[in-house]
């Protein structure tokens, strides 16, 4: 475990290789699991904003769960909010390419300039996973194994790209430029300090 700007960071995240490997998974970490994408408070109102520039880029069935739901629920396991999800099973966010690829609306929406709004950071930073405990005053990043992501990982290992420089951009905009510069040096000194 290191420590970078008061951030517990786990090893994982320097030693485990990564690399999203869409045309193995077709984007199943938007469609699998028991609740949606974490929100941290700032994204939902952000989400019920925009709600109206990516509503078209979101399938029927998206729009029904948000309609029904809103751009947030609460999940009680988790104890956190995130997105809505389509009949317990896809974010309601979702879209599919020509392939059947899941697709995040919201980028989608992103990449044609249409918002500012990437995504939700918890997708983006994804298979980094942010724990929060207020009582003990800490934050930490951790790397989140899924069986889904066997082909990622696998891709990653081939092309020698560890988890953190796969996730370079999600890590500068969530922690900032300095952070990963201190990240980056702290995992060039391990892999020093291993070779001897």
């Amino acid at each position: 475990m290191l420590i970078i700007q008061n951030i517990l960071v786990s090893d994982d995240i320097i030693k485990k290789q990564f690399l999203c490997n869409l045309d193995a998974c077709k984007g199943a970490c938007c469609v699998e699991g028991d609740s949606g994408a974490p929100l941290e408070e700032e994204e939902i109102k952000i989400l019920e904003k925009i709600y109206h520039l990516v509503q078209p880029y979101i399938t029927d069935e998206g729009r029904a769960a948000i309609e029904k739901h809103g751009v947030s629920v609460y999940y009680n396991e988790a104890e956190e909010y995130g997105t809505p999800l389509i009949n317990n099973g896809p974010c309601a966010f979702i879209n599919y390419d020509d392939n059947g690829v899941a697709l995040c609306g919201i980028e989608q929406a992103y990449n044609d300039k249409i918002i500012d709004f990437k995504k939700p950071i918890s997708c983006h930073l994804y298979p980094i996973r942010i724990e929060l405990n207020d009582e003990a005053n800490f934050e930490a990043i951790n790397y989140d194994k899924w069986d889904i992501c066997k082909a990622a990982c696998s891709l990653g290992k081939k092309k020698e790209l560890p988890v953190y420089q796969f996730l370079q951009e999600a890590i500068i905009r969530k922690y900032g430029e300095d952070f990963y510069k201190e990240l980056e040096a702290a995992a060039h000194f391990l892999e020093e300090k291993e070779k001897l």
